[in-house]
């Protein structure tokens, strides 16, 4: 067999490392574009591949993988305050489309940003301050709905519009915190208010009931000191003592008590006037005098009610 010439080695090296050179990789979720002599060619997928050495060029690589992109757009509400809203686009690159998604386009990310200032602008200036708050949601769909119409003829797919942050300015933060924090301190007053209400009706409702049931133990005291009054007369008419004597004894009995009662405390200040034993007797005296001159008067004006004259009618 003859061996092939040294002088050929080094054109065998040269075509292996040529043919070397036209294998290259693309990774997992990634897309190749090969252009020949300039002209799109073909879309590799992940793998092992080949192109032709020095004919075949890798004109770049998509990522296929969902992206995001934040944009913060700062605009006017309707109530005429100035806010900052960020946005938040995912998006991601259609397979079908890898080619419109590579020649179309030349900044997609600026394409979508242009996108999301026109609605933000379009329709946050329609809103209120806390309506943007409340209606975010809608804001987000607006600008899905926008992109997907816009960005599918150039081969991105919008899969999800966010607005993740709504930013007023620092004065207006500012204000609204002041009128949630004196919504909430009339809020409390308003509880404390009704507490106190109700502390001073159930104080009421408990001191009325607490004099009621103190009159009634007076009425009863007072029932049980005449019911035995009543048996001490009684007893001492039994004994031959008449009712004005009984009288006379129960009262001195009871001055006797008093003064014994008012020597058991030795800090009392009390002084009883007048304290003899016949003031007892000379008290008696006075309280059926006064009994006997009311019921007299009483008398006196029944009789003369009963004398006088039927009045004619007008």
């Amino acid at each position: 067999m003859n061996e092939l010439p040294v002088a050929y080695f080094p054109f065998i090296i040269l075509g292996i490392v040529v043919l070397i050179s036209g294998l290259f990789t693309v990774k997992q979720q990634t897309a190749a574009v090969i252009q020949r002599l300039g002209k799109f060619h073909s879309i590799r997928k992940a793998g092992l591949q080949f192109k032709i050495p020095f004919i075949d060029n890798v004109a770049g690589r998509l990522n296929l993988k969902i992206q995001q992109l934040d944009v913060i757009v700062e605009t006017k509400t309707l109530d005429d305050v100035f806010v900052r809203l960020k946005v938040s686009v995912q998006y991601k690159i259609l397979e079908e489309s890898i080619y419109d998604a590579f020649y179309k386009l030349e900044n997609p990310q600026e394409q979508i940003t242009a996108y999301v200032f026109d609605v933000v602008r379009a329709e946050v200036p329609k809103m209120k301050l806390d309506d943007v708050f409340v209606k975010k949601d809608d804001i987000a769909l607006a600008i899905m709905r926008e992109l997907q119409e816009a960005m599918n003829d150039y081969g991105y797919g919008i899969v999800k519009a966010l607005v993740t942050d709504i930013d007023p300015d620092m004065a207006v933060k500012q204000a609204m915190n002041r009128i949630n924090a004196a919504e909430r301190e009339k809020l409390a007053a308003e509880y404390e208010g009704e507490a106190e209400r109700i502390r001073i009706v159930a104080r009421a409702q408990a001191e009325a009931e607490s004099k009621k049931l103190q009159g009634q133990g007076i009425a009863d005291q007072r029932r049980e000191i005449a019911k035995g009054l009543e048996e001490s007369v009684e007893v001492l008419n039994q004994v031959g003592i008449n009712s004005q004597e009984a009288s006379a004894l129960i009262v001195i009995t009871q001055h006797y008590d008093t003064l014994q009662s008012m020597g058991e405390n030795v800090n009392s200040n009390l002084i009883l006037m007048p304290n003899a034993p016949t003031a007892a007797s000379d008290m008696l005296n006075q309280m059926v005098t006064s009994f006997t001159a009311s019921s007299q008067l009483v008398e006196t004006l029944k009789e003369q009610r009963k004398n006088r004259p039927p009045q004619l009618p007008e």
